[in-house]
């Protein structure tokens, strides 16, 4: 899922782009895919694959006037947090990972959401191909 819609999503809206005179893209990777976990292969892999997909689709598009960015969050509290831990969600170990996490807690959707404003405006007009890491530190 992760990588195929990346790929029906470009065929579908990559001539349209063309046409206007450009666009902004900004795919969603994970930290999963620049400092893996154990136990998520496999997830850790197709997010790596977003990650590097998103600059390489920014200097293959750039002559057409099209930025590709990337925001790669950390895990945030949602309906799949057990699953990216790989333990079950208690306390116990909701703490364990905060903990490795510099600025103490999980992403939050605003937290992506204004991460995706900022490389779709025109204040990021000319960032392209940037894999921005939206972790409170995580990566580091």
């Amino acid at each position: 899922i992760n990588v195929k819609a990346l790929f029906h999503m470009t065929n579908a809206v990559v001539p349209v782009m063309r046409e206007q005179g450009g666009g902004v893209m900004i795919n969603i990777g994970s930290t999963a895919g620049i400092r893996p976990r154990p136990g998520l292969t496999w997830y850790n892999s197709t997010k790596g694959a977003v990650n590097l997909l998103s600059r390489s689709m920014a200097v293959e598009l750039a002559p057409d006037k099209i930025r590709v960015n990337c925001v790669a969050p950390v895990m945030g509290a949602t309906g799949l947090l057990e699953s990216f831990m790989g333990l079950p969600d208690t306390p116990e170990n909701r703490a364990r990972f905060i903990a490795t996490v510099p600025l103490g807690r999980l992403a939050e959707p605003r937290d992506v959401a204004s991460a995706c404003l900022y490389l779709a405006s025109d204040e990021a007009e000319f960032l392209t191909g940037v894999v921005l890491e939206v972790d409170g530190g995580r990566t580091i």
